[in-house]
């Protein structure tokens, strides 16, 4: 079964003149990476509020696993089903890379004692050394805290990755990094991920690559 689903999804801002999202039908798979580029204001980080359920269509329907969203407990969904990588990492300052994936485990009634072999477990995955794991997250490069973010977004083993330009504070060697974890991710372990960019090399590098113009979605 697909993942998400958008049937003739529309959504328009109270004081906007026109929708940000405008008659969106498409399906996104799993095991598949999909990369949506186009210019500021073109609808696509409103999109990708849609698909993480923090604003509901307009019009139309978002649905996961054939559910629609607008039936579902959107806080369960945003914990369980869907994980968020963003372009300034957003890691907690205070915690160390350790505690950073354990945190929403633990949110999801997992104990501290059976979440740090996990965390462990993932964190190498990504390639961050034992030593790299007790420190705080300013001690890390940028490419280390992207795949920290990679990490702690896998530990609530949601299905659905949502990257919002997870590539823009990197450098070429750490994109091209990124974008191979991410594609090994979809690839080998059947992950759906859903990356809005302006990186053409990400675009490149994907399953389906879409572009957004004046809140319409096509295939390049």
């Amino acid at each position: 079964m697909s993942t998400l689903t958008l049937n003739n999804v529309t959504y328009k801002y109270k004081s906007a003149q026109r929708a940000a999202v405008s008659g969106i039908s498409c399906i996104f798979d799993k095991g598949k990476v999909y990369a949506i580029v186009g210019p500021s204001g073109s609808g696509k980080s409103t999109l990708l509020s849609l698909l993480a359920g923090l604003d509901l269509p307009t019009k139309g329907e978002v649905a996961f696993d054939g559910k629609s969203l607008a039936g579902l407990d959107l806080d369960q969904y945003r914990r369980e089903s869907i994980s968020m990588i963003f372009q300034a990492f957003h890691l907690f300052p205070l915690m160390t890379v350790m505690e950073n994936v354990c945190f929403p485990m633990e949110l999801c009634g997992v104990t501290p004692k059976d979440a740090k072999p996990r965390a462990s477990a993932l964190l190498e995955g990504v390639g961050i050394t034992k030593e790299q794991m007790g420190r705080f997250p300013s001690k890390l490069s940028g490419g280390e805290r992207q795949r920290v973010a990679i990490a702690r977004s896998l530990a609530s083993n949601a299905q659905i990755i949502l990257g919002d330009e997870p590539t823009g504070n990197l450098d070429g060697a750490n994109t091209q990094n990124i974008i191979d974890i991410l594609c090994g991710l979809a690839h080998e372990n059947g992950y759906c991920v859903i990356i809005v960019t302006h990186d053409m090399e990400v675009a490149e590098a994907a399953d389906v690559a879409l572009r957004m113009r004046d809140g319409v979605l096509r295939a390049i």
